[in-house]
């Protein structure tokens, strides 16, 4: 039986609802937003909220000067197809690619992600 289970994950940004509305566009989940926190859902529960942090600070990737604080991979059919869709958002294609099965991505906040084929 399991301690604990995994109902929500918590990003740090500067603005909730831009980070939320990209998110839920990318997902295509329902996107609920406050004056400072925000989230997105899937109708079967899973969810992504956003929270407002003063004078917050994008990590760096690839390097450690400002660790990740986190990344999300996210699967995706078409890597070139869903680079456009995504760019078209909001986010930044990172100029240091790693790997030829998945793509990393900046949000609009510097949070890196990454497309990845299956």
């Amino acid at each position: 039986m399991a301690i604990a289970r995994l109902p929500l994950i918590v990003i740090d940004c500067p603005d909730p609802g831009a980070l939320a509305r990209f998110y839920g566009a990318m997902l295509d989940w329902e996107t609920d937003v406050s004056p400072d926190r925000a989230s997105v859902c899937s109708g079967d529960g899973r969810c992504i909220s956003f929270h407002r942090v003063a004078d917050y600070t994008p990590p760096e990737w690839p390097t450690q000067d400002r660790p990740q604080q986190m990344h999300l991979d996210v699967i995706v059919d078409d890597l070139d197809a869903a680079e456009v869709a995504v760019t078209d958002l909001g986010a930044t294609r990172h100029e240091k690619q790693t790997g030829t099965s998945y793509r990393v991505f900046l949000d609009p906040a510097g949070h890196p992600f990454c497309l990845c084929l299956n």
